[in-house]
C-alpha cells in the first residue's frame, strides 16, 4: 500500500515492562487518529525488586499480550481481518519481551495475509508528535527515558541523525538510581520529582557534568555519585535531607537540560536556516514538570516551537508503534516475516541500512 490511501493498523509494544496494543488510523491526508490504546503496566511485578527484571517482563508479556491486543481490537470495534497491517516493536529493548511482541505480530500477519512492519521503538517516539500535533519535518527531538537520552535531528521517516547521547546512564536511569539509594519507592523518578517540589534546591551544590562543553552529549554518572557521597556524608537522613537532596539533584538536571537544549537549537538554526525551529520531547521523563519548564525556557529563548505529546503517549504505548507503522506503510515500507528482533538498534541506523535490514 503506497501513497495516501487510508490505513488502519494494529500496533504491538513489548520492549520493556508495558504490554501494549493499539489501533490507529492514518487518513488520506496523512493525519492520524487513535481508535484504541491499551497499556498494561508491570510495575507491581517489578516493584519488589526495585527495577525491571527481564525474565519476569517477558513472562508477563506472554501471559497478557493476547488479551491486550484482543481488547484493543474490541474497543476499536474491528475484527482482525479489518486491519490493513500489523506493526510491532522489533527493537531495541529487552530481547525476551521484543521477541514476544514481534513473534505475535508475525503470527497475526501470517494468519491474515496482512503486511508486517517491524518498528524501531525509538522511531515510534520520534514520530509521535506527527500523530498528536501534525508537526512537519524537519524537527529536533530530545528523547529522555529510562534507557535513552539523546538529541536527534528528524528529517523524515527513516531519516535520523543523532547529535548527542549519554556516555553513561540515561536520564531516567539516573532518577531511578538516585531514588533507590535514597530508599524511595519504585518507580523512582516520580518519587524524586514529588520530594523535589518541597525541598531546597540550593542546599547541595551538585556538579553539572559536561555543562561547559559544546558537544550535545550527556553524562549523569558523576552526578549520581555525588548524590551518593552526599547522602552517605549526611546520614542518617531525615525527611528534610532527602527532599533537599532530591531538589538539588533535579535542579542540576534541569540546568543541564536547559543549557544542552539551547546549544542544540543554535545548531539547528545554523544547519537548517530555512526551517522553522522546532523541538519535540519524547520518553517517560518528559512528564517531569521541572524538566518541562526548563525546556520551555530554552525554546522561548531561541524562538522555537516546543511540542510535548500527552504524557500517556510519551511513555511506551502501542499507538506510537501503530503510527510509525502507518507512516512506513504509506511509503510502501514493509518487512518480511523473518525480520529479526534486536536488543540494540540505534535510531540513526535506519537511515544507513533501511528498514527490513534488521
Amino acid at each position: 500500500m503506497t501513497g495516501q490511501a487510508q490505513a488502519t493498523l494494529l500496533g504491538i509494544e513489548t520492549s520493556c515492562d508495558e504490554t501494549a496494543a493499539a489501533v490507529v488510523v492514518r487518513d488520506r491526508t496523512g493525519a492520524g487518529r487513535i481508535v484504541s490504546n491499551i497499556v498494561r503496566s508491570q510495575i507491581e511485578e517489578h516493584a519488589p525488586f526495585g527495577g525491571v527484571v527481564p525474565e519476569l517482563a517477558a513472562r508477563a508479556h506472554v501471559v497478557h499480550l493476547d488479551a491486550i491486543f484482543a481488547r484493543a481490537l474490541a474497543e476499536a470495534g474491528l475484527a482482525l481481518a479489518e486491519i490493513d497491517a500489523v506493526a510491532a516493536t522489533a527493537g531495541p529493548g529487552l530481547i525476551g519481551g521484543v521477541l514476544v511482541g514481534l513473534t505475535t505480530a508475525k503470527a497475526l500477519a501470517a494468519a491474515t495475509g496482512k503486511p508486517l512492519i517491524g518498528v524501531n521503538h525509538l522511531e515510534g517516539h520520534a514520530l509521535t508528535a506527527r500523530l498528536t500535533d501534525g508537526i512537519a519535518f524537519p524537527y529536533l527531538m530530545l528523547l529522555v527515558s529510562g534507557g535513552h537520552s539523546q538529541y536527534v535531528l528528524v528529517e523524515g521517516v527513516g531519516r535520523y541523525t543523532r547529535w548527542g547521547t549519554t556516555i553513561d546512564d540515561a536520564l531516567g536511569e539516573a532518577f531511578d538510581k538516585v531514588a533507590k539509594l535514597l530508599g524511595l519507592a519504585y518507580p523512582g523518578g516520580p518519587e524524586v520529582e514529588k520530594l523535589a517540589a518541597i525541598g531546597d534546591p540550593a542546599r547541595f551544590a551538585f556538579p553539572r557534568p559536561l555543562l561547559r562543553e559544546k558537544r550535545l552529549d550527556f553524562s549523569f554518572s558523576g552526578l549520581k555519585t555525588a548524590v551518593r557521597l552526599t547522602a552517605e556524608k549526611t546520614a542518617p537522613l531525615t525527611d528534610t535531607d532527602v527532599a533537599d537532596i532530591c531538589a538539588s539533584f533535579q535542579m542540576a538536571i534541569t540546568d543541564i537540560i536547559r543549557a544542552r537544549t539551547g546549544t542544540a537549537l543554535v545548531r539547528f538554526a545554523e544547519e537548517l536556516p530555512d526551517a522553522p525551529p522546532q523541538i519535540v520531547v519524547a520518553g517517560g521523563v518528559a512528564a517531569n514538570r521541572a524538566i518541562g519548564l526548563a525546556l520551555r525556557q530554552a525554546a522561548d529563548e531561541h524562538g522555537a516551537r516546543l511540542v510535548v505529546p500527552p504524557a500517556a503517549l510519551c511513555t511506551d504505548n502501542g499507538a506510537m508503534i501503530a503510527w510509525a507503522g502507518a507512516e512506513r506503510l504509506a511509503l510502501g515500507l514493509t518487512d518480511p516475516l523473518d525480520i529479526a528482533a534486536r536488543a540494540r538498534w540505534p535510531l540513526d541506523d535506519l537511515g544507513r541500512t533501511g528498514q527490513g535490514a534488521a
